[in-house]
């Protein structure tokens, strides 16, 4: 079964970026490729910091994380080859449409303060990245079971080739930027 927000970009979205004149074909209209979450967690930590942070994504996405280890030994971070520092999660199809909307629509409300997300932060080739401070704004987590707050960012890779039609797609999908 398809999402809702899938519904809407189907019925809603493509036939406006179609419209807009910039594109010829259908194949051409950028589309949302994956969603990729990433929690890093601090290696001088106790080792159940991981657990919690994968169990917490876990929570978040409805997908277990894949644990990350470091690649060298950082004798100034006292990190050791092996060592495990965070966990993440690959978005795609239904899943990823399920999750965008939720963040759209319940998580982002939820941070104090909220005046929009900065339009800045893509990176040259259409793909957005956001960085939350606090894993407790998105619902599923329960503020009683969890030990430490955890960030995280959230890279939304789209098949734009430039950060315009990425961020005119984003927007037209409900994501909220802030006005420059």
């Amino acid at each position: 079964m398809n999402s809702r927000l899938y519904q809407k970009y189907v019925s809603e979205v493509q036939p406006a970026l179609l419209a807009s004149g910039r594109y010829q074909n259908v194949h051409q209209i950028p589309k949302l490729e994956k969603i990729v979450i990433n929690m890093g967690v601090n290696s001088s930590l106790e080792k159940v910091a991981v657990d919690d942070a994968a169990k917490d994504l876990t929570a978040i996405t409805g997908q277990k994380p894949v644990i990350n280890k470091a690649k060298k030994s950082v004798a100034n971070f006292k990190l050791r080859k092996g060592q495990s520092v965070g966990c993440r999660v690959t978005l795609r199809r239904d899943r990823m449409y399920e999750f965008f909307d939720r963040l759209v629509a319940t998580a982002l409300p939820r941070i104090r303060d909220f005046r929009g997300l900065s339009p800045r932060h893509f990176d040259g080739r259409g793909n957005y990245t956001l960085g939350i401070a606090d894993q407790t704004i998105f619902p599923e987590i329960d503020l009683d079971k969890i030990k430490r707050h955890q960030g995280m960012d959230i890279t939304i890779v789209t098949s734009a080739a430039i950060d315009d039609d990425a961020r005119d797609l984003l927007k037209r999908m409900g994501m909220p930027f802030a006005e420059r």
